[in-house]
């Protein structure tokens, strides 16, 4: 299982997703485990985080501008670097 990262993806890629459409999500600097049960593709609105699989994946650092998307069933680590604010969709 691997995170896959767009960096700095074309405005119309975004607006064909339907980002800006999205419900957003807000979490202050701090270190959680965090289980996908399923998919989630999200765009980094401000902020930035390393996500560590526990697969012993390579650790992931996004930030402002990223479209990221997680695996279903993959467990992590979130580490908030800077306060995350996030649009984000499952499935």
């Amino acid at each position: 299982m691997s995170i896959e990262v767009i960096h700095r993806p074309e405005q119309d890629h975004l607006e064909r997703l339907g980002v800006f459409d999205w419900p957003v999500w807000e979490k202050e600097v701090s270190t959680f485990p965090w289980h996908y049960d399923e998919r989630e593709v999200c765009y980094i609105l401000e902020g930035q985080v390393t996500v560590t699989p526990d697969d012993g994946g390579e650790p992931v650092t996004v930030g402002e501008g990223d479209l990221v998307t997680f695996p279903e069933g993959m467990d992590c680590t979130w580490e908030i670097h800077r306060d995350i604010r996030k649009h984000y969709r499952f499935g």
